[in-house]
């Protein structure tokens, strides 16, 4: 598998249209529609702009070998969330809940951590109930 084919495996992997594959790396459509034809060669900041937005492992990007993906902190996927949501303009709400996040009492903590508990609690209940028995 070439280095082009390996960047269209990512992409439809992750269920991207050329376009937004570029916009996430940094480039244009054409481009990325370069890079998978094999009529052009994804320069080194391309290459490590792709790994590190998709934490991909850059030898199995470069070469084949290996994991397509490479393990990643929690703590790392936080920051890459925070960071994706501070650099995407469409991401209006996203920012607006992560400011509020950062105003949140220790009290407002304790309510929020119930109620993703009690979302967590109902959600189990109803993946474990027999839809037959379910009220529709």
């Amino acid at each position: 598998m070439t280095l082009g084919e390996r960047i269209r495996k990512l992409r439809r992997g992750l269920d991207l249209t050329q376009q937004e594959f570029a916009s996430r790396i940094g480039t244009t459509q054409n481009s990325v529609a370069g890079y998978e034809t094999g009529h052009r060669n994804p320069s080194s900041s391309v290459i490590n702009n792709i790994c590190k937005t998709f934490s991909i492992n850059e030898t199995w990007l470069r070469t084949g070998a290996g994991e397509m993906f490479f393990e990643v902190s929690r703590e790392d996927e936080i920051s890459a969330f925070v960071e994706g949501v501070l650099t995407d303009e469409s991401a209006d709400f996203k920012r607006r809940f992560i400011f509020a996040l950062s105003k949140l009492s220790p009290e407002g903590w304790d309510a929020l951590e119930q109620f993703v508990d009690n979302i967590s609690r109902q959600h189990s209940a109803d993946a474990g109930a027999d839809p037959d028995t379910t009220a529709e």
